[in-house]
């Protein structure tokens, strides 16, 4: 049996022992995730086809199915599905100015060295394209962090419906604090974890750190982890006055 098979029949066993009918939902919506993810791909490869608009559909798809499939549909994640879109289009208009800025679209010196008997000009817009990239590889903790900022202020605000606005929107700022520096360590060696096998090449290539740190590909993957960062960061005030804005103007 191939190991692939073995390793998914695992974490489908794993799932649904720990998470019950929750788990089996997750579980289906990863592929479902995986199979949008790759339609959108090859869709991208058509010069006509415009990244930042597949993109900004595809994050649509992937947090309607990771918030309201996993999650049922209710009020809660209804905020978090907006303030989930209204980040990502925020993140796309800056990540495409950065990338713009920084030039590390396209491929670096290290990545092309086998791909020379080909033709590089495919017609792309590289730029588009690394902003989708980014935006892809951010949208699951984007979505993670706005349904878990959102459903503790529903309870908080259930145990004590008194509370002001001004007070409610610092709880839930509170509650994104202590999510920030969790998720922001798993993004960075979940992102970083995947190129060490790059700095064991810089090493091997004898690259001073100047050379290491302006080699495209090397700057490519840590302006990815910092917009990821950004995106992580942002979600949390969004969600927090969007739950607020509902809750006060709903008890008013």
């Amino acid at each position: 049996m191939n190991v692939l098979v073995i390793l998914t029949l695992l974490l489908l066993v794993l799932m649904t022992a720990i998470g019950g009918k929750k788990g089996v939902r997750s579980f289906v919506a990863l592929f479902v995730n995986f199979i949008v993810l790759l339609i959108t791909v090859l869709i991208m490869t058509d010069p006509n086809a415009n990244p930042i608009i597949l993109t900004l559909l595809a994050c649509i798809v992937i947090s309607s199915n990771t918030l309201f499939f996993i999650n049922s549909i209710n009020i809660k994640t209804k905020i978090a599905f907006v303030a989930t879109i209204l980040t990502t289009v925020i993140l796309l208009l800056f990540i495409q100015f950065i990338t713009e800025q920084s030039m590390v679209q396209g491929f670096g010196d290290e990545e092309i060295e086998g791909l020379t008997i080909f033709s590089f000009y495919l017609g792309l817009d590289f730029v588009k394209v690394a902003a989708s990239v980014v935006i892809m590889s951010t949208i699951g903790a984007v979505a993670d962090i706005a349904i878990s900022t959102s459903s503790p202020m529903f309870e908080f605000y259930r145990h004590n419906p008194s509370i002001s606005r001004r007070d409610l929107f610092l709880a839930g700022m509170k509650i994104g604090r202590d999510l920030l520096a969790s998720s922001a360590n798993t993004l960075f060696f979940a992102f970083f974890g995947g190129y060490l096998a790059l700095l064991v090449r810089f090493k091997d290539l004898s690259y001073s750190w100047g050379q290491m740190v302006n080699a495209k590909v090397f700057s490519a993957e840590m302006i990815t982890i910092f917009c990821a960062g950004v995106g992580v960061a942002v979600i949390i005030p969004v969600t927090a006055l969007l739950s607020t804005l509902y809750l006060t103007t709903k008890k008013e």
